[in-house]
């Protein structure tokens, strides 16, 4: 009898084991997929978080670039520089208060003022208003003490006058004898223009994820969050409450207060964009539970999906042992393939929704990339501007010469005339059209290089884009009495853009004439030959690179030019055309001990004719 009573038991204990392990196995899988559909869905929500804070910080640096260059065509202004010099004069001093306010208006800043350089303002763009910036002192501010040491100042915070937030522009206003790196002796005063940023709330809907901009010392500036204003992302050390004291950056604000996001909101979910040259960053906090919603459902779905398959596994074995009974297993093995089956049809569903994700997401990061080519040729095309506002002074001698001529040889002309000198005449008008033409073409290369370029390329003669770049810097090359040598050893065609050649020839020489200019030997070496590739070689006589330099060389906004002599973008913008054109842009010591810039391009491929194709 217990033979037979232990017999009966095996059965139930291989279902009590089977249970088991299905529990277990159903335990394993429902925390495996958690994890992982977890990880997929926050990884997911923090790209998508990350390509919108790249847009939203993109807006704000563009803001404060707009207007970066207001205040300093302000400051160029001969009323700003007579108001600052004759501060009494009545007459002055208000047509001065109805400029500002005409660029105020116009440019739809906050406001405009001129500051001398003890921090007195004299003119103000609210002259008028009760809450007038004139009569106050702004010395304290860190953006009036940049100006008075004859840099651009930049700084936010909140206007001891209005109470009301804002970005200060800050431009020296120099004496008319003042050197091209002036001293803080010849700064008269400065010209600074505020800008409101509070409109960039309002892109920041408040129902979406939490958006906070944060200055250098972690203080929230501007958020969705009305309650995250003027708190601290972090504890404030002594030197920073010291440092906001001082300047009153936050006036009447308690900024010591720590920012805790709360549950919701969990420090190891945000991501970060710097903005600006202030140390500002853009942070953008992302909710998890979405992410844990969708890993709970596919936990769930996987315990179903396994709870399925060991119920099959039952029924199958309830039906080898229990033959008697097929019918019902038989029924039972229906409903199990029929909930599978929909199982699979909601599966399939998902797949579909998630396959129209996927692909919107590629239409977003699609426009993403042809917004960064647009913003990219927009870069090429200020740096290329900015070479010709360097080249402008040498364009001006370049052209003056041939005007002078003109003059003199039409005056001789007519002096040739009265005497009855036909010959003599005609020879002075040969000479007034060589000059003409001299002028025409450096005129036609100028405009042919300020001209934006149209992103098309074709083939480019690289002897060709050296000679009309030489053509825009042979002045300037005079002027620093240095020499520019071009020797092409091999010609050489390649496939691109001519005008962005020609901007990073121009650039790569610029660069070379600023390192000899102080040199006792100031010579410049171009070079043009063909080693499988198009070897274009820049070199100079200059003091050369150290090796701490050249790892940040090609860096945008890296320069170790002083400030206000380049803006640190010419090396960049010209590695990127060369890499553009599917070349590479290497820096190494030159033959006199200077520095020596190569670019190397693949040569254009020739058909059977010789001709580029």
């Amino acid at each position: 009898m217990p033979h037979t009573a232990g017999v009966m038991l095996t059965p139930r204990f291989r279902h009590f084991a089977f249970a088991v392990a299905w529990l277990a196995a159903t335990a394993v899988v429902a925390m495996a997929t958690w994890e992982f559909t977890y990880r997929r869905a926050r990884d997911g929500l923090r790209a998508n978080a990350a390509v919108q804070l790249v847009a939203d910080a993109g807006a704000v640096q563009s803001a404060l670039e707009k207007f970066e260059t207001l205040p300093f065509v302000m400051s160029l202004q001969p009323a700003v520089s007579e108001a600052l010099l004759h501060p009494a004069s009545q007459d002055g001093i208000e047509a001065l208060d109805r400029y500002l306010f005409e660029i105020q208006q116009r440019a739809r800043i906050a406001a405009a003022y001129v500051v001398q350089a003890d921090g007195l303002t004299i003119a103000a763009s609210n002259a008028r208003q009760p809450q007038t910036f004139v009569g106050n002192n702004y010395r304290f501010r860190p953006y009036m003490q940049s100006a008075v040491r004859g840099s651009t100042g930049r700084f936010y915070g909140i206007g001891t006058t209005t109470a009301e937030p804002g970005y200060f522009l800050a431009q020296p206003v120099l004496a008319a004898s003042a050197p091209a790196s002036p001293a803080a002796s010849a700064v008269l005063g400065a010209v600074v223009i505020k800008i409101d940023l509070q409109d960039f709330e309002k892109s920041w809907p408040i129902e979406a994820d939490p958006v906070a901009l944060v200055d250098a010392n972690g203080v929230v500036f501007l958020s969705n969050i009305a309650d995250w204003k003027y708190r601290s992302i972090a504890p404030l050390s002594a030197a920073a409450r010291e440092q906001i004291r001082l300047t009153q950056q936050y006036t009447g604000k308690q900024v010591d207060r720590v920012l805790v996001p709360g549950p919701r909101w969990a420090t190891q979910d945000r991501v970060v964009q710097p903005v600006g040259v202030l140390g500002w960053r853009l942070i953008r906090f992302v909710s998890v539970d979405g992410a844990r919603r969708a890993a709970a459902s596919a936990a769930v779905a996987a315990s179903l999906s396994l709870g399925i398959a060991g119920l099959l596994a039952l029924v199958i074995d309830q039906r080898r042992r229990h033959r008697k009974v097929a019918a019902a297993s038989r029924r039972a093995l229906e409903r199990a393939s029929a909930q599978l089956e929909q199982r699979i049809a909601e599966r399939t569903q998902e797949l579909v929704r998630a396959n129209s994700d996927l692909e919107q997401r590629y239409r977003e990061v699609h426009a993403t990339e042809q917004l960064l080519r647009a913003t990219q040729s927009e870069l090429i095309q200020a740096g290329k501007l900015a070479m010709l506002g360097q080249m402008a002074a040498g364009m001006t001698h370049e052209l003056n010469q041939p005007l002078t001529a003109l003059r003199v040889f039409a005056d001789n002309a007519i002096a040739f005339l009265d005497l009855g000198d036909a010959s003599s005449a005609r020879e002075n008008l040969g000479h007034i059209a060589n000059a003409a033409g001299r002028m025409g073409r450096l005129i036609g290369q100028l405009k042919g290089f300020a001209r934006k370029s149209p992103g098309s390329t074709c083939t480019v003669d690289l002897a060709t884009s050296i000679e009309n770049s030489a053509l825009l810097l042979r002045s300037d090359f005079a002027e620093a009495d240095a020499s520019l040598e071009v020797h092409v050893e091999q010609a050489a065609v390649v496939i691109g853009d001519p005008i962005r050649v020609e901007q990073v020839l121009i650039n790569l020489m610029r660069n070379a004439l600023d390192a000899v200019k102080d040199g006792a030997v100031r010579r410049v070496v171009v070079t043009l030959s063909t080693n499988g590739r198009a070897m274009l070689r820049i070199s100079d006589s200059g003091p050369g690179i150290s090796p701490q330099v050249r790892e940040h060389l090609f860096e945008p906004f890296f320069t170790t030019k002083p400030s206000g002599a380049g803006l640190g973008l010419g090396l960049a913008i010209s590695a990127s055309i060369v890499q553009a054109m599917s070349g590479e842009l290497l820096v190494s010591e030159g033959d006199e001990g200077g520095a020596a810039f190569t670019v190397l391009l693949p040569l254009a491929e020739t058909k059977s004719g010789g001709n580029p194709s």
